[in-house]
């Protein structure tokens, strides 16, 4: 589970970011799926570096001792051994899997405070979709499933292809490899340009970035849980 690397790209985020505001938070339910299973496992791998790791002549080589994201007291997290056990292409990947889910979640918090916020006031379908987040994505009419299927698979591919060799062009045996020049998480999506130019500050802006997506992660996993155990809201929850 851990070497997936299933891709949402920061394009279709940012366009159900900008919704779940406006509305209620129909895509989360999707999210939080991929965003609870993957919440302790999949970010295991990826709490860089700190100790010794396999090593690549390459200046540009992506190891565990410079990759960013480790803070202390953690340091580096690997309890499992996954990134240990890891090529460089692989723990890439691992990298990848790890920004994307916490990606996903950032946005799924939002929109499940969002959306239980403004339930029963959004212009959307009548303002008829209430109670628990979770349960938001079944009361939405028939057709609307099809129509984000179609946008993630959409958006999937660009990812894809900025990302990723195509599978023509590699042995069978060596699926998933990602493009020499492809940074994990780097999709070129950038609209406000806030990308540093220095190497340094652009790793400490990335570690932040995956300390809240990890933060986020753990959060939809638990926003998950506990609506599906008491039947309420989080935010009925908190105030209650």
């Amino acid at each position: 589970l851990p070497r997936s690397h299933s891709p949402t790209s920061s394009r279709l985020l940012l366009i159900i970011s900008i919704a779940s505001t406006i509305s209620i938070p129909i895509h989360f339910f999707i999210m939080f799926k991929s965003a609870a299973a993957l919440a302790l496992i999949g970010s295991a791998a990826a709490f860089a570096p700190a100790q010794t790791g396999r090593a690549s002549t390459s200046v540009s080589a992506f190891t565990i001792d410079n990759m960013p994201g480790a803070l202390a007291p953690m340091g580096f997290f690997d309890p499992l051994n996954f990134a240990e056990k890891a090529d460089e292409n692989t723990l890439k990947r691992y990298r990848e899997a790890e920004v994307t889910h916490g990606r996903v979640a950032m946005l799924a918090v939002l929109g499940f405070l969002v959306g239980e916020s403004v339930e029963g006031s959004s212009f959307l379908f009548d303002a008829q979709i209430s109670g628990p987040a979770i349960t938001h994505f079944t009361q939405v009419p028939d057709g609307w499933d099809a129509l984000i299927v179609t946008m993630i698979g959409a958006a999937e591919a660009q990812r894809a292809q900025k990302g990723w060799v195509d599978p023509a062009q590699q042995a069978p045996d060596q699926p998933g490899t990602l493009k020499a020049d492809y940074y994990p998480g780097d999709i070129g999506f950038d609209p406000l340009g806030l990308k540093p130019e220095d190497p340094e500050e652009f790793n400490i802006m990335q570690t932040k970035e995956l300390q809240n997506g990890r933060l986020a992660m753990l959060a939809a996993a638990g926003f998950l849980a506990q609506e599906a155990v008491n039947g309420k809201g989080i935010l009925e929850t908190l105030l209650n």
